[in-house]
């Protein structure tokens, strides 16, 4: 095999990867105080996608788009800590897995008081 070439095969990523490093890369994230859980009943059931507490993921055509909902810490600028999830969330799943990312809405859910 030469220099540059790939071997034969694929590789595949569990959803579950994906939950884990936007769940991890989200908490990083200084103003973030905790990960909100998901509310939905019905329409989540009826919602295509994967979930994890706070987090929903979805892949299509190889595109990685994702819900986060997050609980911000007081006295912080909510737009700033918003793009910088978006930012963060969105390198880390490029760079970690290698794939193409959507959107990635930021969902604030309350401020920790």
């Amino acid at each position: 095999m030469t220099k540059g070439t790939r071997p034969p095969g694929k590789t595949t990523v569990a959803p579950d990867v994906l939950l884990n490093i936007a769940s991890l890369t989200a908490l990083g994230v200084e103003g973030v105080s905790r990960l909100s859980s998901i509310v939905g009943g019905m329409n989540r059931l009826l919602q295509k996608g994967h979930y994890s507490d706070g987090v929903r993921i979805m892949i299509e055509d190889k595109k990685v788009s994702a819900d986060i909902h997050v609980i911000l810490k007081k006295d912080i600028n909510i737009r700033e800590v918003s793009r910088n999830v978006q930012k963060e969330v969105s390198r880390a799943i490029s760079e970690m897995v290698g794939m193409e990312v959507g959107k990635i809405n930021v969902h604030i859910e309350d401020i920790d008081y």
